[in-house]
C-alpha cells in the first residue's frame, strides 16, 4: 500500500505534467522549430533515408539478416509516412491548396524511397538465393512507380534476371 505522501506527490506530479504542456515556446523559437525537429524526427524521410543507409552499411559488411531488418523498418515507417501524408492532404483539400500541395510532394518521395528499399531488399534476397521472396517486392515497385523511372526500369530488369519474366523492357525502343 502506498503511504499519503507518496500519492500526494504522484498526484502533483500528474497536475504538473498536465499543465506542462501549455506552456509555448517564443514565436522567434517556433518559427526555428520546424527545420531542427524535422532533421531529428525519425518519423520522416529523413527518418527512412537513415535506415536505408544503416541497412546500406550492413549489407556492405556482408550482414544480410541486419540489412533486411533495417529495409523492412524503413518500408513499414515509408508506408506509414504515404498514410499521414494521404491524411492530411485529404484534410486540408479545398482549405488551403498549400499543404495538400506539400503533402502530395512528400507522398512522391516517399513513394521513390519505399521503392529503393524495396529494391535493396529485393537485393538481400537475391544474395540469400530467395528469389521467389524478391519478386513481390520488385513487382510492387514496377507497379507503384512505372515501368518508365528509374526504379521501376532495375525492378523489371531483376525480373528478367530472376527469370520470373522473359521479354525485356527496351523503354522508349520499337517492339520486335
Amino acid at each position: 500500500m502506498r503511504s499519503p505522501d507518496r500519492l500526494l506527490s504522484g498526484a502533483l506530479l500528474a497536475s504538473l505534467l498536465c499543465i506542462a504542456p501549455t506552456f509555448s515556446l517564443p514565436a522567434a523559437a517556433q518559427q526555428a522549430q520546424p527545420a531542427s525537429a524535422a532533421a531529428t524526427n525519425p518519423l520522416s524521410l529523413d527518418g527512412v533515408r537513415a535506415l536505408l543507409a544503416r541497412g546500406d552499411a550492413a549489407a556492405a559488411a556482408g550482414r544480410l539478416t541486419e540489412a533486411r531488418g533495417f529495409y523492412d523498418q524503413a518500408r513499414d515507417l515509408s508506408r506509414r509516412l504515404l498514410g499521414f501524408y494521404r491524411d492530411l492532404s485529404g484534410s486540408f483539400r479545398g482549405l488551403d491548396a498549400r499543404i495538400p500541395r506539400e503533402m502530395d510532394q512528400k507522398g512522391r518521395e516517399t513513394l521513390t524511397l519505399l521503392s529503393q528499399a524495396n529494391l535493396r531488399l529485393a537485393a538481400v534476397f537475391r544474395r540469400l538465393n530467395q528469389p521467389e521472396v524478391a519478386v513481390p517486392l520488385l513487382v510492387e515497385v514496377v507497379k507503384v512507380m512505372t515501368p518508365t523511372s528509374e526504379e521501376g526500369r532495375k525492378a523489371y530488369q531483376g525480373l528478367v534476371e530472376i527469370g520470373f519474366v522473359v521479354t525485356p523492357y527496351t523503354a522508349g525502343q520499337a517492339a520486335q
